[in-house]
């Protein structure tokens, strides 16, 4: 790369020691444009450890080294923003969560930043907290760039906030080379994965697999993640006697080997803000039933073509599509080989490429 072009890029986080999506592709993009020959580093908001391999050149630093109450700490994270910005004569700022813009404006007063924020989830959801209204009104009227990861979201920023920032639609990309092969799909398993909380509606997949082991009794379901649902889950499975074909392994550290040993990929949410899982399930040719949540997975499948797809909260119509794709092997593998297709479109280096223009682009 010219060094005239190279950019000192700084992503702003939460933190990266969470198994979670965002803090994934943060690591992923970063290293990314770390290997294209950018400065770049990482500063979280407490902790510097990593659940994720980072690139030699990226740097990982914390405001904090544990999470403090941001309340009490508000101005102290403000100035410790300003500090890094400064020290590192950082010329991109890319918070990793609109969210963090009621840090990042005070605290980038006055320098001159070209700056990006990063939506990993849709608009119409808040997770709960009210003030990422405001935080998104304010980084639709203060960053040079709005980046978000479907169309859909995209036409709902415009709509509702007539922002002046330049709203942009980036996926996110394959956190792993495209396999070389297909999972075989010998074995008789049903992968899900994500955290553990209600949006992923792991409850309905349950109640659904409870119908689907009846008539299918070899095939066994894994479901991926933790989170604060897992009493919940646990209970649902005894509750369900399906202790025998259904497991809650934990945390998936090695996804190559998970996706490599399933035959068949379920995605149940109620809500995604992408729903990464389903292209790297495709990636590895699995053929994928998902629920029609808006937003991501309503994007990214076309239904009957290179997946099934049913209406949320249905555990009837959902054990009907998985039982589909169980009994009919030619569907399995027509869906399968078309989701593979598509699912080199999302390699990080054409990501990556895209990534580079937009942290290039003249002010």
């Amino acid at each position: 790369m010219n060094p005239d072009a190279r950019r000192h890029i700084c992503f702003l986080t939460g933190t990266l020691n969470a198994m979670a999506g965002a803090e994934r592709m943060t690591a992923t993009i970063a290293n990314a444009l770390a290997a294209l020959g950018h400065r770049v580093t990482i500063l979280s908001l407490w902790d510097t450890s990593s659940q994720f391999p980072l690139h030699p050149e990226v740097r990982h630093e914390a405001v904090f080294p544990q999470r403090p109450s941001f309340k009490c700490a508000y101005f102290a994270t403000i100035a410790g923003i300003r500090r890094h910005c400064i020290a590192h004569r950082v010329d991109v700022l890319v918070q990793v969560d609109p969210m963090l813009e009621l840090f990042v404006l005070p605290a980038t007063l006055g320098l001159g930043l070209h700056h990006i924020a990063w939506e990993h989830c849709h608009f119409d959801e808040d997770l709960g907290k009210p003030a990422r209204k405001l935080a998104r009104r304010l980084a639709a009227r203060f960053c040079r760039q709005v980046v978000v990861l479907t169309e859909r979201d995209r036409s709902r920023w415009l709509e509702a906030l007539r922002p002046r920032s330049e709203v942009v639609c980036l996926p996110n990309p394959l956190p792993f080379a495209l396999p070389d092969a297909p999972a075989p799909r010998t074995q008789r398993t049903v992968l899900a994965m994500g955290r553990l909380v209600p949006a992923k509606g792991f409850d309905v997949l349950l109640r659904a697999w409870k119908i689907v082991s009846a008539q299918a009794p070899q095939w066994q379901l894994v479901i991926h993640g933790e989170g604060e649902e897992r009493p919940a889950l646990a209970a649902l499975i005894r509750e369900l006697k399906l202790e025998d074909n259904t497991s809650l392994p934990g945390i998936c550290n090695d996804p190559v080997q998970t996706y490599g040993n399933a035959s068949v990929f379920c995605l149940s949410s109620r809500y995604e803000g992408f729903g990464l899982v389903l292209i790297e399930a495709m990636a590895f040719g699995l053929p994928i039933v998902a629920t029609d949540c808006e937003t991501g997975p309503r994007e990214l499948l076309e239904p009957g073509q290179d997946a099934l797809v049913v209406a949320t909260d249905d555990a009837d119509a959902l054990a009907q599509a998985l039982l589909a794709v169980i009994r009919q092997p030619e569907l399995a593998a027509t869906l399968g080989a078309r989701g593979r297709q598509k699912a080199s479109q999302f390699a990080v280096e054409h990501i990556a490429q895209q990534w580079d223009a937009l942290v290039r682009a003249p002010s």
